[in-house]
């Protein structure tokens, strides 16, 4: 056999090989996807009127961030999605992302994001970018966080090394208007609708029970819902990925937010 004809024969060996471990892995992972929507006539934006350091706040359109509904498609914002138990298998993709930093601002008188997603090996950076003090208090069960009051302009860096088994509301006692929602998990799998009410949370173990917690702040579990492709339960979905997984639109009752 020619040295030609062996390289060529050791080439399409090696592209073989790759083709079936490639086709494994994404056998290993799947991903969930869908999107919530508000079943009636979307309520119309609020906003908060400051009743401290009104030189201040009184200057800041500050948005009442409790329910968002998109005015154009009803899409609802945050609501909350997370895998509540670790599972066996955590998809290496989500390594590099396993010690960044997230943040949680207090800025124009209300906390930004209003929804943070963190991990147990992640830092978080408390700031304040407003041009007067502010303190954020969480309302924590496992974690024992500072309630400290945050100068302009400061920061602060808190470790939560457990997973919380709820969402842990935020405050600011100065400002009482201020609130916000922390997840704490010990692994990736946790996500939030965007301003279209849309989510997607990748790479989700094949083959394991999950059990898919869903969550907002104005209805606590959200059950009140209309879906053609899952069964909803009284805290979320309860399922065993085998290949992705569209929700499609989930119609979500207003009732659920009275």
């Amino acid at each position: 056999m020619s040295h030609r004809r062996l390289i060529h024969i050791l080439l399409i060996a090696s592209l073989s090989l790759l083709f079936v471990a490639g086709r494994t892995l994404a056998g290993e992972w799947a991903t969930i996807k869908g999107q919530f929507v508000y079943d009636g006539e979307p309520p119309k934006p609020k906003t908060v009127t400051p009743t401290k350091d009104v030189d201040f706040c009184g200057k800041q359109q500050i948005p009442d961030d409790r329910l968002i509904v998109n005015q154009e498609n009803q899409g609802i914002a945050n609501i909350i999605l997370y895998v509540n138990k670790k599972p066996g298998k955590i998809s290496p993709n989500y390594a590099a992302s396993g010690n960044q930093e997230v943040t949680i601002d207090n800025m124009a008188c209300r906390f930004e994001p209003h929804i943070q997603l963190m991990r147990t090996s992640q830092s978080l950076i408390v700031g304040n970018k407003d041009a007067i003090g502010h303190n954020t208090n969480f309302s924590a069960i496992v974690n024992a966080l500072p309630n400290q009051i945050i100068p302009a302009l400061g920061q602060y860096v808190a470790h939560l090394p457990e997973p919380e088994p709820r969402p842990v509301k935020v405050d600011c006692n100065i400002h009482p208007w201020m609130t916000a929602y922390l997840v704490v998990k010990d692994h990736p799998y946790i996500a939030k609708t965007d301003a279209d009410g849309k989510f997607e949370m990748k790479d989700l173990p094949c083959g394991e029970k999950l059990d898919l917690r869903i969550w907002h702040e104005s209805s606590g579990w959200v059950r009140k819902v209309i879906s053609d492709n899952v069964k909803f339960g009284r805290k979320g979905i309860k399922l065993t990925m085998q290949s992705d997984v569209d929700l499609g639109t989930v119609k979500v009752d207003p009732k659920s937010f009275d």
